[in-house]
Order: C-alpha cells, then sequence, then structure tokens
C-alpha cells in the first residue's frame, strides 16, 4: 500500500495526489500539520519537506521525482508522450519550473516586484500554449501536473486574473473537466 505524506494547501503535494488519480492508485494520507512539523517527518525527508511517497519500505520525496516514479512504476495511462522530442521539451518544463514557483512565493511574500514577475512567468507559459493545447504535448502529461497547482492557487487564492493570459486561461478551462484537477479545485476551495 502507497502511504502519502500530504499537506492540503503545498501545491508540491497537490501534483502528487493529481498523478495518482490519474493513474487511479489507491493509497493512504498521512496529513502533515507545515506550521508544527513533527520531528518524524524529518526521518522521511531530511529536509522536513512533504510530500513523501512511502511504498512498504521505499521511501522518496520531492514531487517532480515522485510523479516520474509513479509514471515508471504504473505505466498505464502514461503521462509522457511516447514521441522523444514531446518528451524532452515537456521535461525541459519541468526544470524550468521555478521560473514560476520563484516569483509565485515573492507574491505570497509580498515582495516589491513580485507581480510583475509573476506575470512575466504566466506570459511565458501563456506563449507556450498559443502554440500547443498542452504543457506536456499533445497529451495532458506531467509538465501539466508540474505547473496547475500553482496556476490554479495563484487564480483562486491570489486573485491572478488569468484572462490577461487567453491560452493559459484556455489550457486551465480545459482541465478543469479532469477528475484529478476537479478534485485539486476543491481542495484548494476549502484553503
Amino acid at each position: 500500500m502507497i502511504t502519502l505524506y500530504d499537506a492540503d494547501r503545498c501545491p508540491y503535494c497537490a501534483r502528487v495526489r493529481i498523478v495518482l488519480a490519474e493513474k487511479g492508485i489507491e493509497y493512504e494520507t498521512v496529513e502533515v500539520d507545515l506550521d508544527d512539523r513533527p520531528a518524524w517527518i524529518y526521518e522521511k525527508n531530511p529536509l522536513g519537506r512533504v510530500p513523501v511517497l512511502e511504498e512498504d519500505t521505499f521511501v522518496l520525496a520531492e514531487s517532480a521525482v515522485i510523479d516520474e516514479y509513479l509514471d515508471d512504476r504504473y505505466p498505464d495511462p502514461p503521462l509522457w508522450p511516447a514521441d522523444p522530442g514531446e518528451r524532452a521539451l515537456g521535461r525541459m518544463l519541468v526544470f524550468r519550473f521555478d521560473e514560476l514557483s520563484k516569483p509565485y512565493y515573492a507574491v505570497r511574500r509580498g515582495e516589491d516586484g513580485a507581480r510583475e514577475r509573476l506575470d512575466v512567468a504566466l506570459a511565458t507559459l501563456d506563449a507556450i500554449l498559443q502554440g500547443q493545447s498542452l504543457l506536456s504535448g499533445r497529451e495532458f502529461g506531467l509538465a501539466d501536473v508540474a505547473y496547475v497547482p500553482w496556476i490554479l492557487r495563484a487564480r483562486d487564492r491570489m486573485e491572478v486574473d488569468l484572462e490577461r493570459f487567453p491560452a493559459l486561461a484556455e489550457w486551465v478551462g480545459r482541465l478543469e473537466h479532469r477528475p484529478s484537477i476537479a478534485a485539486e479545485l476543491d481542495v484548494v476551495a476549502s484553503l
């Protein structure tokens, strides 16, 4: 049985929840209070961060790595395209995720100029989505999973107007119909 050490408010955890839902994998959840982290979480991940996935005696941290592991371990449905070039471009987006996360968290901290930096990151995603319907290529996949939790939270919790980024807004609109993303919308609404 898989156990996910999780925190609802954490978008990194949302990545793993989405992949587990997409793959139809049953799992147990252990909720971790991020404001009062239990000492035992440092035994699971020396950095004390979630998500952490545990399967029997195998323990793995870091959401992007967990998602890759789940996609390899449970190959149906695949969450990377079969085409090597398309897959590489999707992986590059995941690798460059900090270009969105840094300004996102700067906005959350109220730093000067952060909203403008976040707008630049959103405009970059919008430009990519003007040329293709999904970040992962022709099919929904791990590049989409890597970004959507932050975009949902920016829109629904930080009042970021996605209408200024029409391709990005359209992408979110399409993704909201997926059960895995609809479930995450419910989580975001409950925060």
